[in-house]
């Protein structure tokens, strides 16, 4: 079969060429109310719904499970259904998939997702793409990894990724490694941070403080502020004070937030103009770009050409628009049935889904650590009051021999 090297670039160049047939080219606000699972929850939904077993999408040979809570209430079940939708429109475009996904609900329960993963793999699944949640992911994991299945799964939680088990979602830490880099290499070395007090500012600290020392860099003061407006004084007040010998200001947080902090920053005397502010993903918001004490900021998100492509796609199919994360979806599908086509036998094995080439998808390149988290590569973009304008594209490939 050649080279892992051979073989990554195979695979990538497969799934290339079949998202260019396709494209011819979180609800899920992204964590800011605490979750690591983009849909404004610290945990699942227990105990409403019954999980309900969907069927079959395509007439393939290669039988693939598709996990998701259909049957949750609220943002669960309607970001289920739009990345079903977009599984199925990835099946449609890609040119004779030979693969069946196994649609299976697990009502965005832990016990749900056992349970559906365990009559996929009872039906001869190969692979499991999904679950959603954390909680669903680690239930499913356990029980793929004792049989030897791989499983692809959307949770923005990177602890409950692991060998085999590999995540497909945005990670906070690549967007904080992007932007670290990215103002570090524009001459920046000297930082304060206001972090959400939450679940999402824990892991960004913990990857902020590690990117800055990385490259060389200096945190001069990090606090953390609670989600009540009103008792956000006293972290900001310390920042304001600590912000006189730094160059850059980062808060990585929602529109829901970041318009009050940075309000309470120049209530304190702090000049905005004077320093880098800088962000996360969950500044790609018309709100961010609306408030004008943020132009000029920076923030990492993937590029959202290819997004905007499959959403007009998506909107002609099914008369509305998608979830940001269908897109995750879309790409597992894709990926999967790339490397069926490519990859013969050896298609699911980790030689294959962690070679260092990565592959491409509709919001850029990718690729999968033999922890189970992920790289992508991202754009910087810039906070600007007509809309956020690139100021660093994405990567169309990953440096050789990182």
């Amino acid at each position: 079969m050649g080279t892992q090297a051979e073989k990554s670039g195979i695979a990538r160049r497969g799934l290339c060429v079949a998202l260019a047939v396709c494209a011819a080219t979180v609800a899920l606000a992204a964590c800011s109310s605490g979750s690591l699972d983009r849909l404004g929850t610290e945990a699942p939904p227990q105990g409403e719904g019954a999980p309900q077993q969907p069927g079959q999408i395509g007439a393939g040979q290669i039988r693939i499970a598709l996990i998701l809570p259909l049957s949750a209430p609220g943002n669960a079940g309607i970001a289920a259904l739009s990345m079903k939708n977009a599984a199925e429109m990835a099946l449609a475009e890609f040119k004779e998939p030979n693969i069946q996904l196994l649609v299976k609900d697990d009502a965005g329960t832990p016990q749900g997702a056992q349970a559906a993963a365990q009559h996929a793999i009872d039906e001869g699944a190969e692979m499991i793409i999904g679950p959603l949640f954390a909680q669903s992911v680690s239930a499913v994991g356990g029980l793929a990894r004792a049989r030897g299945i791989p499983v692809i799964a959307f949770s923005t939680d990177a602890s409950v990724a692991a060998r085999g088990v590999y995540l497909l979602s945005f990670l906070p830490e690549s967007d904080v490694r992007r932007i670290v880099d990215f103002a570090v290499s524009r001459g920046k070395r000297s930082f304060v941070a206001l972090l959400p007090d939450n679940a999402y500012g824990s892991v960004v600290e913990a990857a902020f403080q590690q990117a800055v020392s990385r490259r060389g860099g200096r945190v001069l003061a990090l606090e953390k502020y609670p989600l009540d407006p009103s008792k956000m004084t006293e972290s900001i007040r310390r920042v304001a004070q600590a912000a006189a010998g730094a160059d850059s200001l980062f808060i990585p947080d929602g529109a829901d937030a970041v318009p009050q902090v940075v309000q309470q920053l120049e209530a304190n005397r702090v000049n905005l103009k004077r320093l880098q502010l800088l962000g996360t993903g969950l500044w790609d918001d018309p709100r961010i770009a609306s408030t004008p004490a943020l132009a000029g900021g920076l923030y990492a998100a993937p590029d959202s050409a290819g997004f905007k492509a499959f959403a007009t796609r998506y909107r002609a199919r099914y008369g509305s628009d998608p979830v940001r994360t269908a897109t995750l979806s879309y790409d597992a599908v894709a990926l999967v049935a790339a490397l069926v086509k490519t990859q013969g036998q050896q298609r699911f094995t980790e030689q294959v889904l962690t070679g260092s080439f990565g592959f491409a998808g509709i919001d850029g390149i990718f690729r999968f650590k033999t922890d189970g988290t992920n790289e992508r590569g991202l754009a910087v973009l810039k906070v600007a009051p007509g809309g956020s304008q690139v100021v660093s594209p994405a990567p169309k490939s990953f440096a050789p021999g990182t």
